[in-house]
Order: C-alpha cells, then structure tokens, then sequence
C-alpha cells in the first residue's frame, strides 16, 4: 500500500519506517529540510533502539522516502497519518494548531479519496476538526465531490520500545464511523496483528478519549505507588514487598508498580494536563487526574528531600554524582526528566554535579544550557568517572549496566560512600555490607 506519513518527529518515523518494513511504500514529510536531509542518509536525530537499522535497510530498498514537499508524499498515497507535536499551552491544553495546518495543507494538494490517518495525540473532537478544515480548504478550490475519510488511531508507543510495540502490538484502536475504511485499515495493519491481538473498530471520539484514558491509568499507577513508598517511609514497611502483595492479584497485576523519582517524558505530563484541561473545558472536574498531577511533581522533589535529611539545605560546596539524565532507560529524551528538577535544586542549594548518561548527555547539555558555563555540571562519558571524589551519588535513571557496577571501584573513588537511589535498584544488606549508606524510595531506607 501506499502511505503518506507527516511528521517525521518520533511518532511519524517509527510508523514510516515500520510500514515500509512489511513491504508498504511510504513517504515520510517534514519541513524541517536539515532532519530530511539527515533522514536521507539514514541518520535518525534521536536515539531509539533498532530504528536506524530499519530506516537503513527500506531506504536502500527503496521502499522508504524523505521529502519536505507535502504534496509530493499525498499525490501518491491512498494513507495520510498526521503524526505531528501537539505541545501543550500556557493552561496545559493540547495546542492543535500544528495538526489544523496540516489538514489544510492537505485539503490544498487532495485531488481523490484519502483516508486520513490522525495519529498525533490529540483532545476529542479533533477529528472532526479535521474534517472541516479539509472541506472548507477543497470546496475554496471547488472539489466539491471529492471524497476523504478521517480516522483517530492512537499510537501506543514505549520509548526505547517503540519497534517492538508497533511490530507486536497489544491492540489496534481504529476510530471510524465508516465500514469501508475500517476494513481498508484493518487490512493496512493485518502483517502487525497475526499474533491474534485485536483489532478495535469504535467511533472516533471513544477512540481519541482511549489514547489520553490509558497514559492516565497508567500515570495513576505509578503516582499511587509514590505516595505508599512515602507511607512506607513514615510508617515502617518496604514498597518492594507491598508491590509484590498487591501486584500479584490477577486484577491488579505487576506492571508500573514501582516506586521512584516520578514519571516524565514527552507524553505522560503532557497528556495528563490535557486531560485535566479537557475536563476543564466540559465542566468536568478531572479530581483524581489532577491528584495524579500533583502527586507526580512533589515526587521529583523526594530525592532532594532525603540528602538536605542527611547533608541539611546549604549544600555549599558539596559534590555529588548523578547516574542517569532521560526520562527513562533506552532514550535519549529529556522532556518533563526527573533529572532536570533534581539537578536544578541542587544547584539552587550550592552542590556541584558530575553527570552521566549513556544517551541522554547532548540532550541534557541544552535542556540545562544555563548551568553550562558557570560550572555547575561536568558531563563524563564513562559512568565511573561520575563517582570520583562525591559527597554522594545519585541514581535517577534505571540504565541496565547500573544494576551490578563495581561497587569495590565506586566506594574507592568516592569522598564518602553514600548512594541515593531514585529507583530502588539494589539490596540494602548489601549495601551495607559493602560498607555503604544506603537511601532509596520508599524501603525504610533512612532506619537501615
């Protein structure tokens, strides 16, 4: 088939390039001309795993294009998925204009029937929106008869997963009031669901809701279990056993259980002050998201709390380590990081940091470009590095090769031994018998 992808940001070239994978010619449009240019030489602008392999391996078969011409990818797709940022405003509101600018643009080089693909994260009744501003933009041209559907179909999408989730997904969501078009999209995805997942035709304002409804669920488990690790920290008790007590009861299950500095990146916060605002504007007061919200960013701060516990506010002087800079393992993005406030209030109370990721340096470097040349942060391309000399050292992201480090190396480097893990990452009787002290998120740390 033949599918036109606009937005070539995360969303858009994870879906190109995974289409094109299962032998579909598409066309990948951006305007920014610097990403196609990098794009046509199979340089992927961020890091996702497997991507560039894939990206590589269609461009040479020539099953995979890159244009800044928008009516060059339309003119020969029968699919065009809006993939496009839908940042939030002032008010936390989904800003959509980006999305409307592209129905137009589609409306002005439409010339037969299309089906169009929303894919951006986007508020209920954006669709229809949509719709009308393709009308409006082929009756100003006089194409009155011409016809076009509009689909909502979320992306369900993991950073650092991304390949694996499209390939094998969960389930398909397809919001569509027309029989036609959703057996034209069901057989669009039929390579993706042979593995028996579902395919879900619903109407198209239950599918737009389904997308910001899940990323809320899930930001609800993960701020719920924050605030029992901070039970467990007042009270006595250890969130790891809690997590298996409750997680092992089938309607619960294991998944985003775990305790640790807050939930970040470019959908979670973005999409649950969507929600919020959403409700807001319907006159429904989104109490328990709103909850979630609030929960979320007094957790960034939990971290801060136990060192000013151990070393007071004034950390004048004092050197410390951070391990870990992305929102998460497996990516480079630094949207809504824990590590931005965490490293922002240590500065504010006077520490210097060492900092080390093992993807996320460059990215950090211009998320907190104002720290750069007052000396704040030093940046070091081997983890161990960011160990030499600490008053203590700061694990916020959960990357695979800090699980087992060389403890013997680390504590002979440091100035003092102390560990603050954000993510509950090791043993604290070991930790102790190593000769270390040992604060982690909600294990009764601090009485160990």
């Amino acid at each position: 088939m033949d599918i036109c992808v606009i937005g070539a940001g995360y969303v858009g070239l994870v879906t190109g390039a995974c289409f094109a994978e299962m032998g579909n010619n598409v066309w990948c449009v951006d305007v920014d001309e610097s990403k196609i240019y990098q794009l046509k030489n199979a340089q992927i602008p961020f890091y996702e795993p497997g991507l560039q392999d894939i990206v590589r391996k269609n461009l040479k078969e020539g099953r995979l294009h890159f244009t800044s011409q928008l009516e060059e990818g339309i003119s020969k797709s029968l699919f065009c998925f809006i993939a496009v940022g839908t940042p939030p405003g002032e008010d936390g509101s989904a800003d959509l204009s980006h999305v409307l600018n592209v129905a137009n643009s589609i409306g002005r080089y439409m010339e037969g029937y299309q089906i169009i693909v929303n894919k951006s994260t986007v508020p209920v009744g954006t669709s229809e929106k949509v719709r009308r501003v393709i009308s409006q933009e082929l009756h100003s041209r006089g194409l009155y008869s011409t016809e076009f559907d509009v689909v909502s179909n979320p992306e369900f999408l993991k950073e650092g997963a991304a390949i694996e989730d499209f390939m094998k997904p969960d389930r398909i969501i397809i919001g569509t009031d027309n029989v036609r078009t959703a057996e034209l999209m069901k057989q669009l995805y039929e390579p993706f669901v042979r593995n028996q997942h579902p395919v879900y035709i619903m109407d198209i304002k239950s599918a737009e809701i389904s997308k910001y409804a899940a990323n809320a669920m899930l930001a609800t488990r993960i701020s719920f279990m924050n605030e029992i690790a901070q039970l467990c920290d007042r009270v006595g008790g250890d969130v790891a056993n809690v997590r298996l007590g409750i997680g092992s009861d089938k309607r619960i299950g294991m998944s985003f259980l775990y305790a640790g500095t807050g939930y970040g990146g470019s959908c979670f916060p973005k999409d649950i002050k969507a929600l919020i605002q959403i409700g807001n504007a319907c006159g429904v007061n989104m109490k328990i998201i709103s909850a979630v919200d609030g929960v979320n960013e007094q957790q960034k701060l939990y971290i801060i709390d136990l060192i000013c516990q151990k070393f007071g506010d004034n950390l004048q002087g004092m050197l410390f380590g951070i391990w870990g800079l992305a929102f998460k393992p497996q990516t480079d993005d630094m949207r809504e990081a824990p590590s931005i406030v965490i490293i922002e209030e240590l500065i504010k109370r006077g520490a210097r940091l060492i900092a080390y990721d093992p993807e996320a340096i460059e990215q950090a470097k211009k998320v907190l470009k104002k720290y750069n040349k007052v000396d704040s942060i030093n940046y070091v391309k081997h983890m161990v590095d960011a160990t030499e000399g600490v008053d203590g050292l700061i694990l916020i992201t959960e990357w695979r090769q800090f699980r087992q480090p060389d403890f013997k190396e680390i504590k002979s480097r440091m100035k003092r031994p102390i560990i603050f893990d954000g993510r509950n990452q090791y043993d604290q009787v070991q930790m102790k018998r190593l000769g270390f002290e040992y604060y982690c998120v909600g294990r009764n740390s601090h009485e160990t």
